[in-house]
């Protein structure tokens, strides 16, 4: 099993990164702020506009270390890739793959089944575990019809009415998540799924969370000789991981919207975590993504036992364990994708 490295999260934007034998050196105002053996690491996030140092670009590469550049607000900006794994075999079935509607929908189902099934977990959790404080009622009903938009998108042959059974899905869950939220309802209250930009402290959280989460993915893709840019559910689009953002729909809720739900219900994050721009927009300012990053890192230490292998691995580990699962399909080692199931 793979091993678990660190991820190193670069917030100030002021910072530059340099290269020093086999250690990146954070610098800010020419001081070295940090000095970490590279090592030690398995991706560095960087929310800066100084960048980094051409030796040290080239030496991540080297070491397929992951050097992830964002923007302030969090939206992704490129990524440092090397040396491409695994072989040219598996890449070219699943160019094939992804040419045949068919044989996607084949894959891409499971993807769905598994995040309609967990979106239900989540929901199902809630009611076990805070009967007194959320409408159970509502719960209920938005988890049985769940439960059978899972059925109907086991069955399903087509990708539009998979999409379709999706989109109605992620309706439903978001329809009562508010529900989920049972503290500081004031600053955190929930209405609908806004995107971009978000328009309220959840829906930056989420949107924080989906990122690092594409993030985590597509490296994961990427470690098994898989190419991210080229999905199943998610069609090809210039610049879209589309093979990332299939790989996380399982894990959305279960790994990003249960995290974002702690931190909120934890008290560990407030009003003083966002920053309010004009055109509307609610982003995490820096002291907010150090919080939010904090406790991201720690939860991927956390073990959970996997569904399918039936040993247990860090959270931090479920992407790679899922990508390893996928090449498997498309070699042919398994007859279908055995998607994530969170009870």
């Amino acid at each position: 099993m793979r091993k678990l490295f660190n991820t190193l999260y670069v917030m100030t934007p002021e910072t530059y990164l340099a290269l020093e034998n086999e250690n990146v050196l954070v610098l800010l105002d020419d001081q070295v702020k940090g000095r970490i053996p590279l090592h030690t690491l398995e991706q560095i996030i960087y929310f800066g506009y100084k960048g980094a140092s051409p030796a040290l670009l080239g030496e991540c590469a080297k070491r397929n270390i992951g050097l992830c550049f964002y923007r302030q607000s969090g939206r992704f900006l490129a990524r440092v890739v090397g040396v491409t794994q695994g072989n040219v075999l598996l890449r070219k079935e699943q160019y094939r793959c992804s040419d045949s509607e068919d044989r996607s929908c084949e894959i891409a189902r499971y993807f769905i089944v598994g995040k309609i099934f967990n979106a239900r977990s989540v929901l199902e959790r809630a009611k076990r575990d805070h009967p007194l404080s959320v409408d159970t009622q509502s719960l209920q009903e938005v988890s049985a019809a769940l439960w059978q938009l899972a059925k109907k998108a086991r069955e399903c042959q087509d990708l539009k009415h998979l999409r379709g059974y999706e989109g109605e899905a992620a309706s439903l869950y978001f329809s009562v998540f508010d529900h989920l939220i049972l503290q500081n309802k004031k600053v955190f209250s929930f209405e609908q799924r806004i995107k971009r930009p978000p328009r309220d402290p959840v829906n930056a959280l989420l949107s924080f969370g989906y990122t690092l989460l594409a993030n985590d993915c597509a490296s994961a893709l990427e470690s098994v000789g898989l190419d991210a840019y080229v999905g199943f559910l998610h069609r090809d689009r210039p610049g879209r991981m589309s093979l990332a953002l299939d790989l996380m729909e399982e894990l959305r809720s279960i790994y990003a919207d249960r995290f974002v739900l702690t931190l909120i219900n934890n008290r560990k994050i407030n009003v003083n975590a966002f920053d309010h721009q004009e055109n509307g927009a609610v982003l995490l300012n820096e002291q907010g993504r150090k919080v939010f990053l904090t406790d991201w890192q720690n939860r991927k230490k956390d073990a959970i036992r996997h569904p399918f292998l039936d040993e247990k691995i860090p959270w931090g580990l479920v992407p790679f364990v899922q990508a390893q699962l996928l090449a498997k399909v498309l070699r042919g080692d398994l007859d279908m994708y055995p998607a994530f199931l969170w009870k």
